[in-house]
């Protein structure tokens, strides 16, 4: 046995198992001292880490070998994404960008915080994924589109209404925010509409990075949408920017081009706000389709209408 023979045994282990050039090896004769810095891996990628150094170094000569293993605690960003009211797109927008944000390289996990009505085990292909919890800390369930997610809907059986006040719904927030992230350091909140206790316990105690406001062109959900924006700004959370849904519509057959809901209402109170318009979403029937069907179009090579706007939204996070 050479002592570099077990160090470069235990580096290939480790960059095999994901932890490359995080792995020390101290050698006292036969016996071997790993620290393995598990950083961004999750309980199950650290564990199958320990195992794969701690044999390494054994099929390398080694008498003995003893493995502790370190982690930095990662800073996460919250991204927000809320709505002063209901069916306005706010969890379709949330899983696009999530998806988006992904593709972008940035290391994203998905909360679906809307606990009255969860929506994301469908919009993200993971419907009847249940999460396990390590230590009374739950893991989030991969989905097929690289992004790690929680949500009510995952936990309660389908079509259960979950009758609870306040309180209950905020701590369930807690329990989702507080999982086993791993390696994701930007987290997307779907919240529930409105400006209640859910709303509450996310910027007193998680004190998200910013928000993104969805709305309808409509001058009633402009109205609802300032009251989401208020809530932030009041607590000094700032907004990212608005979202148009529902922004027109290009009819299938011929072509023609309508707006049921108006058109440039988030826009012209993204200026009075003072606070960037980060585009628009169409009424299409496409997105609607691949949306049921677990598909979010921002997953797709040709997407131009959610790329745009995670674009914007990674620029406001890395100047911050």
């Amino acid at each position: 046995m050479s002592d570099e023979r077990v160090r470069a045994a235990v580096a290939a282990a480790a960059e095999a198992a994901g932890a490359g050039g995080r792995a020390t090896v101290r050698m006292d004769g036969a016996r071997a001292g790993i620290v393995l810095d598990a950083t961004g891996l999750t309980p199950a990628g650290r564990d199958a880490a320990e195992r794969a150094v701690r044999a390494a170094a054994l099929a390398a000569g080694a008498a003995e070998a003893r493995v502790a293993v370190t982690a930095e605690r990662v800073r996460r960003r919250l991204v927000a994404v809320a709505s002063g009211k209901g069916g306005v797109g706010k969890s379709t927008l949330s899983a696009n960008l999530a998806v988006a944000l992904r593709r972008l390289s940035l290391r994203v996990g998905l909360v679906d915080a809307d606990v009255y009505g969860p929506s994301q085990p469908r919009l993200m292909a993971a419907e009847g994924a249940k999460p396990q919890a390590r230590d009374k800390v739950l893991m989030p369930v991969d989905t097929p589109h690289g992004v790690p997610m929680l949500s009510m809907g995952q936990l309660v059986a389908p079509g259960r209404a979950l009758a609870w006040r306040g309180p209950m719904a905020a701590g369930a927030l807690g329990q989702l925010l507080d999982a086993e992230w791993g390696a994701a350091d930007t987290l997307v909140i779907d919240l529930p509409p409105g400006t209640g206790d859910v709303q509450l316990t996310m910027v007193q105690k998680y004190r998200p990075a910013g928000a993104v406001i969805v709305s309808t062109p409509q001058d009633l959900a402009l109205i609802d949408a300032r009251r989401a924006a208020d809530l932030f700004a009041t607590a000094g959370v700032p907004v990212i920017g608005l979202v148009e849904n529902m922004s027109g519509y290009l009819c299938p057959h011929c072509g023609e081009a309508s707006d049921p809901f108006g058109r440039g209402g988030a826009e012209a109170e993204a200026a009075a706000m003072g606070v960037p318009f980060l585009g628009r979403v169409p009424l299409d029937a496409r997105i609607r389709a691949a949306s049921d069907a677990g598909r979010p179009p921002a997953g797709e090579e040709d997407d131009r209408v959610f790329a745009p706007i995670a674009a914007q939204v990674a620029d406001w996070l890395a100047d911050r």
